[in-house]
């Protein structure tokens, strides 16, 4: 690899700034292990003067949630004219409201929960009672309710009784003002890992996630032990090309770029249901993406630094 000075991109205020921070210090230890000359900045009012005084070859964005994962940070680089690894703004945007997001994938004809998303507004508008009991009509119980923007599994949780519905709404609704309500999906739950470090992008080996509390959580993502991986996952030969056809095709759909993490659940039927896409998957020591790397036999910086030099040589482009 040629030298390059890449700036890592992490923090934020999101409410994900922890696990960003976490990232952040991950990828650029893995970075400068193989060459790189790494400047660590947060997205703060600073960003900018840096960007322009201390011009690096590329930024490498580890935000999660928030700008980073929304178009924002994307938007400001390509307006500064700085080569960044990952996607355009638009397609950014895309992927970060997850309603738009699934209502592409139904369109496509990939499978995702059957879902209904509703702002905070019409609760209090046409009753809360009256909108939750047509919700459960509709997609029956158990439910996951989500925050319609964010990661981490921020405000997730499941719902089984009816009666619960009113708190995990409140709880919901600190995270964001619109809810997702999806039907609840039992099944393998898996994360394949997109990454375009060569002619074609290419799916890495998937990841199952086994959580020994049962719900792929915040704290059973990032508390060491409270979730065992399994890659690739323990599924045949057959479901795993479909998963990765599966995560290729949103991927391409969605219009991401040099890398995505999808989030899926094998149903019991053997149907890919797909959750979501990530723009920014986390590079933490509990994240999936690095698992999928080390399973694929790849080195963390060594992907960075490729994916870099592709950054570079579409700004030349």
């Amino acid at each position: 690899m040629s030298e390059r000075t890449v700036a890592v991109l992490a923090g934020g205020l999101s409410h994900e700034r922890e696990v960003s921070l976490r990232s952040g210090r991950r990828l650029a230890g893995a970075l400068r292990a193989v060459g790189t000359t790494v400047r660590e900045w947060d997205a703060d009012a600073a960003l900018i003067e840096r960007l322009r005084t201390e011009r690096p070859d590329a930024v490498v964005i580890a935000l999660h949630g928030g700008e980073g994962e929304n178009g924002a940070i994307q938007a400001v680089l390509e307006l500064l004219d700085v080569p960044f690894v990952g996607t355009p703004a638009p397609a950014c945007r895309r992927a970060w409201d997850k309603p738009t997001a699934k209502a592409e994938f139904a369109r496509a004809g990939l499978n995702t929960p059957d879902w209904i998303a509703l702002p905070h507004a019409t609760f209090r508008e046409l009753g809360a009672q009256a909108v939750l009991d047509a919700m459960v009509e509709r997609l029956g119980l158990p439910l996951m309710l989500k925050p319609d923007q964010g990661g981490s599994a921020l405000g997730a949780q499941v719902v089984s009784n009816a009666t619960d519905l009113p708190a995990a709404m409140v709880s919901c609704l600190a995270y964001a003002d619109t809810v997702l309500a999806e039907r609840f999906v039992a099944g393998t739950e898996v994360a394949v890992s997109v990454v375009h470090d060569g002619p074609e992008p290419r799916a890495l080996p998937p990841v199952e996630v086994e959580a020994h509390g049962g719900i792929y959580d915040y704290t059973a993502r990032y508390t060491p032990g409270a979730t065992k991986f399994h890659c690739p996952a323990r599924l045949d030969a057959a479901m795993l090309d479909l998963l990765r056809e599966t995560a290729l095709a949103a991927h391409h759909l969605l219009g991401l770029r040099d890398l995505s993490r999808m989030d899926a659940v094998v149903d019991t039927e053997g149907r890919v249901q797909i959750l979501e896409v990530n723009v920014s998957p986390g590079v933490t020591d509990t994240s999936l993406l690095p698992t999928a790397v080390a399973a694929a036999g790849m080195d963390l910086g060594r992907l960075f630094a490729t994916l870099v030099e592709r950054a570079v040589e579409r700004s030349r482009g």
